[in-house]
Parts: C-alpha cells; sequence; structure tokens
C-alpha cells in the first residue's frame, strides 16, 4: 500500500515576508505582499482552470487553442500559422496539436476553397460547446473567489490590476505573457 504523502505547507504570506527580510533588509514588505499574494493567486487559479478543464477532456494547450478561434470572431476560422503566432507555438507544435483537437472533433482542417495551398483551422461545433461549458465553469468559480468583494472593490481592483499589467506590458513589450524566450 503506497504512503500517503503529507501536504505541502507552504509558508504564510507574512512568514515568508518576515523571512526575505532577514535575508534581505532593502525589502519594501508591502510591495513584497502585493507581488507574492499575486503569484499564489495566480498558481491556484491555474490549478482550478486546470482541475476544470481536465473535467471536460481538455489540456490547457487545447483550451488555448479554442481560445484563441473564439477571439477570433464567427466563424471561428484561423490558419494555422496566425495560430502559432498568437500561441508562441513553432508551425511543428502547432501542427501536432491541431492534429490532435482534430482527432478529437474540436476543430477541423480544410483547405482554403479560395486559395487551395492555404489551410484553414474551423471551430467545431463541438469545440464552441466544450468553449462555452469551460466558460460556465469559470464563471462560477470566478463568481466565488470574488464573492466577498462589493461591487465597487471589484471595480477598484480591477482598475489596478490592469495598471500594474499596463506598467509590466510598457516595461516587458515582447513578452506577451508567455515564457518561450526564456527557454533555452
Amino acid at each position: 500500500m503506497p504512503e500517503a504523502q503529507e501536504p505541502s505547507t507552504e509558508p504564510t504570506l507574512d512568514e515568508q515576508i518576515a523571512a526575505y527580510q532577514r535575508e534581505y533588509r532593502d525589502l519594501d514588505p508591502q510591495v513584497e505582499q502585493v507581488v507574492s499574494a499575486l503569484g499564489r493567486l495566480n498558481r491556484r487559479m491555474n490549478v482550478a482552470y486546470g482541475r476544470q478543464l481536465a473535467e471536460l477532456g481538455l489540456s490547457n494547450a487545447e483550451w488555448e487553442v479554442l481560445k484563441t478561434l473564439v477571439l477570433a470572431g464567427a466563424p471561428y476560422r484561423m490558419g494555422p500559422s496566425e495560430l502559432a503566432k498568437r500561441l508562441g507555438l513553432t508551425p511543428a507544435a502547432m501542427t501536432h496539436r491541431i492534429d490532435r483537437m482534430a482527432g478529437e472533433g474540436l476543430v477541423t482542417r480544410d483547405r482554403d476553397e479560395t486559395n487551395r495551398v492555404r489551410v484553414i483551422v474551423e471551430l467545431t461545433d463541438e469545440g464552441r460547446a466544450k468553449w462555452l461549458e469551460a466558460m460556465r465553469m469559470a464563471t462560477a468559480f470566478e463568481g466565488d473567489l470574488l464573492q466577498d468583494l462589493s461591487g465597487d472593490e471589484r471595480g477598484v481592483l480591477g482598475e489596478l490590476l490592469i495598471r500594474l499589467l499596463r506598467r509590466v506590458e510598457h516595461a516587458q513589450p515582447d513578452a506577451g505573457g508567455r515564457l518561450t524566450d526564456l527557454e533555452g
């Protein structure tokens, strides 16, 4: 019988900040509290979203493709090279992902009727239904997450986070939320 694993005992934010201050006296505890809380929140939200996607039989990679096609707008079509560019993937990685998703009935890949050399990837009804169900699940989770904040507090928090995001985007305009440029 396998041994039960003990849950991870992550230090509280206060403990983490105190340890950082002990080792690095110039630390601004207010800045560290904000940044560490955002990091932990992001990590936990990603785990929750990943679990929801798994319930639907979707990977995060598949979700990204579905989302990108939906963001393109009806008729939810795009060329594989444009999809790869938007997702920060190589053409080979995009081809592999599209092959898998086409096999699962989430997308189709057909020749463009106006340019037979060009391939078009299109969201299927099944792919759109999976996207909608994932959105329903995420909306419920996000509503629960923010339930303790009033409408005004949500508005202020949203504005503050957008200001932080703009600062990062200005400082790192090529980052785009992907770490592919850091892989070596």
